[in-house]
């Protein structure tokens, strides 16, 4: 993949945070894919006896570990809905991966797909938000919301960029 520089001198500190936010969203959507594979590939049994394995040491040790616990009780609700989850995690880090790659490009297509999408998954969000409270989906919630301040700025940049001759 090639990477368009922008014209002028170096940037600022706000233009390396755009592409280390652009790189995390996109690991993030890498993440969503695998997740999303692995769960086609494997059993919601096979997923919930890997959780027990992996929690027992400490709930042996603590049985009341935050972290535990909640793996637990997500990967035991997992036969409800892992096709859903699995095509959600699917489209999702799909279609992040085909914004963050156009966002890096710098190409004009991208900043107004990556505004309806992100702002999507942002009302998406703070709806979920509204009846499942989520401490990690808050702090996705907030992150996407400065990803779409950082691309807004940056594509007020390029637009004011291509009228300048």
């Amino acid at each position: 993949m090639k990477l368009r520089r922008r014209r002028g001198a170096g940037g600022d500190a706000l233009d390396a945070t755009f592409d280390i936010a652009l790189v995390l969203k996109g690991l993030d959507g890498l993440l969503e894919l695998a997740g999303g594979v692995l769960l086609l590939a494997f059993s919601p049994a096979s997923i919930d006896a890997l959780a027990r394995r992996l929690t027992t040491h400490e709930l042996s040790q603590d049985p009341h570990d935050f972290w535990a616990r909640h793996l637990l009780h997500l990967t035991g609700d997992l036969h409800k809905t892992q096709v859903f989850g699995a095509v959600y995690l699917l489209t999702h880090g799909a279609v992040k991966l085909a914004i963050v790659v156009g966002l890096l490009r710098r190409e004009r297509w991208a900043y107004p797909v990556a505004f309806v999408f992100l702002g999507g998954f942002v009302v998406y969000q703070v709806y979920r938000l509204t009846y499942a409270p989520s401490v990690g989906l808050a702090l996705l919630t907030a992150f996407d919301l400065f990803i779409i301040w950082l691309t807004w700025r940056e594509y007020r940049r390029t637009r004011h960029r291509a009228l300048v001759p």
